[in-house]
């Protein structure tokens, strides 16, 4: 039984490891911290280590990337 079927909706909380990450809170999605999309966990590709945080692609990684080596 999936999280679906057991009913589980919304975000879930998860603390990002290399390569890896742990569900804290269970849930169906995070949420991009630059775009603000929703993002299906069995999608998730990207995140941040240090800033714990999650990307909805390549480009919104990279533009966060951009935006703290500037500051």
């Amino acid at each position: 039984m999936n999280m679906m079927e057991r009913g589980i909706r919304g975000p879930a909380v998860l603390q990002y490891l290399d390569a890896e990450y742990r569900v804290v809170t269970p849930g169906t999605y995070v949420v991009c911290a630059v775009t603000g999309a929703q993002i299906a966990l069995d999608d998730l590709r990207y995140w941040n280590v240090d800033l714990q945080e999650a990307y909805a692609n390549a480009e919104a990684a990279m533009k966060r990337y951009r935006e703290i080596r500037k500051g």
